[in-house]
This record gives structure tokens, sequence and C-alpha cells, in this order.
């Protein structure tokens, strides 16, 4: 083969054309020799080479992971791990995404990948669309190798969960030899040091750890903090038992209920989206997230437990607390887990009444009086453009199926309204037609004939099939009747929103209100735009809740100012 000796521009083309060759299908990709697959994966490999025939080839060896499950075992040894996360260091967003999306080819057909991809995000520059999904697919698969143990319980009949419980309590108290001690006395003193460790059911203490989620996730993230960080867990449990108890924050129930909301902020168990793009950079900086977003967190919730001066009954209030603490800091996409810490600790609960207070506020400024007589006074305005619109749509004219008892679809039609607002014209179309001319529509009804406008089960044709229509054909239904009630058009639209469009339109055209959900949704909207507007320049201006006074007038009236005094 003598690729090495072409140029680049003619290899690049070639190996293109090669790959849009093989998309038709014409040749399978299992034909292909380990000769040339060892070539396309040299040009993956390769130090120094163009990056677009590195693009092609990528894309080349994608396609062959996904084929099957012999070429991804080939490119698995042929491509090496190093030099893929190598272009994702690259500046080249293209070539960057090409490597992406062959390493998640990769993790997603071998089903299990060494997690080698770290420091991905490593400047400030925003990624493009495309690789956001591919980091988000990434994190996503790789937290999801946890949902095993999150949704396994413990298991008081399994030697090694046992062990990391009562390693628990090891590192928190120390405790003298318990070889000399009775059963009795074992227990006794067992149960009194759960029960210290903020376990609910002290006696057994792997009931607490039964429900699932968290399961066993809850166990190997405090075995984490106790084992990781000794000191910071130490001093957590014997600073909360020297509490008195309604004040202690018990270790054990915040432990599991915290791993609970760090499952389901990271939305672990749940399968990758096809459009997600939502992906945390922290990930790519750490590799026990989870455990370390823990240990961080669980001191977190200990500070504010004390900020507000929590008790027992106060539980839920600490823990939606501490979730919205976790939750604005991850928003702002820390890139660490230093600045993710500083920026949570910053976040104390006195910030966090404050960012309430202004969001209520700025929520409750839409009610105040003023600003709803503001609506009002827009409302005619707004309601006027809505009318528009519809008779706009209305003229543009919207292709409909005729429904006939003997099949479920047939012949289409089309109906449009004239420019001048006085003629509806209708008539038979093919099924490509695009907006067929006024003139092509053979039957038309003076608007100043149609008598009223009638949907879902009131329509004639409804009637007709009384029970033989479904309830998503009655919600799509409506007739106008004209000249005298027998005489009837009958219209079953394509979707909801055709069905708001025409009735509103024709209700218009007859001097009535408009009913829809459509246009009651879009007079909120704009509205909404509207008084944001007007209110850009009153920010931060208290608005009252009255009109100030109107002062007294004055004693005269003798304004007048003389000019021939002042040319003097």
């Amino acid at each position: 083969m003598g690729f090495l000796v072409l140029a680049p521009l003619i290899m690049t083309h070639t190996l293109t054309a090669f790959m849009e060759l093989m998309d038709h299908g014409i040749v399978s990709w299992e034909n292909l020799s380990s000769v040339f697959i060892k070539k396309i994966a040299s040009f993956g490999n390769a130090k120094v080479l163009d990056t677009s025939i590195q693009q092609v080839s990528l894309a080349i060896l994608e396609s062959m992971v996904l084929s099957s499950s012999s070429l991804f075992n080939e490119v698995k040894h042929e491509i090496t791990l190093e030099r893929l996360v190598s272009h994702l260091q690259v500046t080249n967003q293209q070539l960057q995404t090409k490597a992406m999306a062959l390493l998640m080819a990769m993790l997603l057909a071998g089903g299990e990948a060494d997690r080698q991809v770290r420091n991905i995000i490593h400047s400030s520059s925003s990624v493009g669309d495309e690789m956001a999904h591919y980091l988000y697919v990434l994190q996503t698969v790789r937290l999801n190798h946890l949902e095993a143990r999150m949704r396994t319980p413990l298991d008081s009949y399994n030697q090694e969960q046992r062990d990391m419980l009562h390693g628990l309590r090891q590192a928190a108290f120390e405790t003298e030899s318990e070889s000399g001690l009775s059963n009795e006395r074992r227990r006794s003193l067992c149960a009194k040091e759960f029960k210290k460790l903020g376990f609910s059911n002290n006696s057994n203490p792997g009931l607490d750890l039964s429900r699932c989620p968290p399961g066993l996730l809850a166990l190997d993230t405090m075995a984490y903090f106790a084992s990781r960080y000794p000191d910071a867990y130490s001093r957590f449990v014997l600073e909360n038992s020297s509490r008195e108890d309604k004040h202690e924050c018990p270790f054990a129930r915040s432990s599991i209920q915290l791993t609970l909301i760090l499952c389901e902020i990271l939305r672990i168990g749940e399968p990758p989206s096809e459009t997600g793009s939502d992906y945390h950079p922290i990930f790519f900086a750490q590799d026990r997230l989870l455990e370390e977003l823990f240990c961080i967190c669980i001191q977190l919730l200990n500070k504010t437990w004390k900020e507000m001066r929590a008790t027992q009954e106060d539980f839920d209030k600490v823990m939606q607390v501490v979730r919205e603490q976790i939750t604005r800091t991850l928003s702002s996409k820390p890139t660490s887990l230093e600045l993710f810490k500083n920026k949570v600790n910053v976040l104390n609960y006195s910030e966090i009444l404050k960012l309430r207070q202004t969001e209520r506020l700025h929520q409750e400024e839409t009610l105040a009086p003023p600003v709803l007589e503001l609506k009002e006074r827009l409302k005619p305005e707004l309601l006027e453009l809505i009318r528009q619109q519809r008779l706009n749509r209305l003229c543009h004219g919207t292709l409909f199926r005729k429904i006939s008892s003997r099949r479920r679809q047939d012949k289409l039609w089309y109906c449009r309204l004239s420019p001048n607002h006085k003629v509806l014209h209708y008539g038979d179309v093919e099924e490509e037609t695009e907006m067929p001319s006024i003139e092509a529509l053979q039957e038309k009804i003076p608007v100043a004939d149609i008598k009223s406008v009638v949907t879902g089960k009131d329509c004639p044709h409804m009637k007709e099939n009384k029970g033989k229509q479904t309830k998503e054909v009655l919600d799509l239904a409506f007739s106008i009747t004209y000249d005298v009630e027998e005489y009837s058009l009958n219209f079953i639209a394509s979707s909801r929103t055709d069905f708001c469009l025409w009735t509103d339109g024709l209700n218009v055209l007859l001097g009535k209100e408009m009913s829809s959900e459509s246009m009651r949704s879009e007079l909120e909207i704009l509205l909404s735009m509207e008084i944001k507007l007007r209110l850009l320049d009153l920010e931060n201006v208290p608005i009252p809740d009255t009109a100030p006074p109107i002062p007294k007038p004055p004693s005269n009236f003798n304004f007048c100012y003389d000019f021939s005094q002042a040319e003097q």
C-alpha cells in the first residue's frame, strides 16, 4: 500500500471517499483486512501528521468499533489510549471531537474502560455542542458504574459489609479490647456507640442502610470519609455526641440522606440522553468524584446545622438548604474540588436566605398593584397583535386530511383565507402541494355567510360517527356552519397548535373573543416580556402599592412670564 507517499490532501480525500462508500452499506466493514486496520490506526496514533488525515482516520475507526465486536477488539489492540487522550488536549476542536467520539464508541462497545481521561477541560475556552455531548455521555457512563452499589441494600450476613460498619464505630471511638467483654456487655457498648454515630436503629444499624437508593453507596461514602479524613471524621462525631440530644447532627442519618442527594444531583442510574450536554468540569479533574464531594459536603452540612441552630425536628429543612448549596455551586461549573469547596463554603445559610429573598422579591414584583394595572392597559394592544397573527396564519392556509368512516386517512384538502379577509377558499390538493394559489382552490365560502364555529363532539362530522372517534380526534375537530344550520365545513387539525390557530382566527373573523389555551399562553409571554422591558429603568427602585397623592392646586395661576421686562 502506497498510502504514505500520497500528498496529505489526496490522502484526506481518499479516506473521505472510502468512508462515504462504506456508509452506503454495499460492502461490510467485516471484510476489511487486518493490514488496512493497522494502517488506519497508525494514522490515528501518529504524533506528527496532517490533522485532516487524523480526523478522517479516527472517524473510520469509530465506525469499525460500532459495526462489530471483532473489529472493536482489533482496533482496541491497535489504537493506544494514551495517544487518544493526547488528541483531547490539542487546540483543534474538530480533532478533539473525533477523538472523543472514538473514545466513547470504545467505552460503550467494551462495557468498561480504564478511566484515564482527566483534565480534558484544561482551558477556559468553551467547548462545542458536540464535544459537550460526548463529555456528558462519558460522565454519565462512568457515574452509572456506581448504580449497582446504590441499588443494593446492606446484607447483615455479609462479613465484609459488617466489618465496614463496625470500622466506622471503631474509627470514631477509642474502645478498649472487647475480647474480655460478655456478649451482652459488648452488644450494649456497640448499641451505645452506634447511637452516638447517629444511626436510628442503634441495636441493628444495618437496617438504616436497607433503603435503596442509596443502599451500600452510603456505607462506601462514610467509610471513605473515615479513612481518607480521619481527623475530620472524629471531630464531626465527637463534637455532635457531646451536644444535647436534640441539637446533635446525626452523622449516619445525615450521611445516608446526603449520599441520596448527591446521587440525585449527579443523576446516577439515569441512562445518557441523546441530546444531553450538561456535564460537570469537576468530574474530569477527580478520580472519585462522589466520595470527594461527600467529604466536603458532610462537613458543610455540620457547619450549616450549627448556623441554623437546628434540632432533630429541623433535619429536613437543613437537608433542603444543603441541597440548594450544592446545586447552586455546581451550576457555576467549578473545575476543581478546591474551587468547589471554596465556593460552597462561602454560600452559607445567611447567603442562601438572601438569595431566596431576592428571588422571591423578583417574582412578587410582577404582582404589585401598579404592575397589574399596567398589565391590564397593555392587554388590548397585545391581543390585537395576536389577532393579526391568527388572521395572517389563515391567509397562509393549512393542509387538512379528510377522515372517512371507510378509511382512517383519505384525500388531502387545503383551506385559506383571502387577503381581504372576506372569503374562505378551499379544495382538494395533491400529496406534495406546499401552498396552492387561491385560484387553484375551487370552492369558497363568504365570511359574511358563516354563522358559527363549533368544536369537539358538537361538530356535525363527530355526531355522525358518535362513539367511533377517539378523544384525540375529538380534541382536534372543529366545524363552521353557514347559510343554514345543516350546511357545514368540517375540519380535523393535524395538531393542537393548528386547532388553536384556526378556531381563534375564525372567532376573530366573526367578531368573537379568542379562547384557546395557546392564545392565553402567548398573551402571558408577551405581557411578561413587555412588563420586563417597561420596568428595566426601575431596577432596584421600590414600586409603591398606590399612586402618590395629587397635591392641592395653587392659590392662583398667574404663571405668565413677562418677556417685555426681561428685554428692558
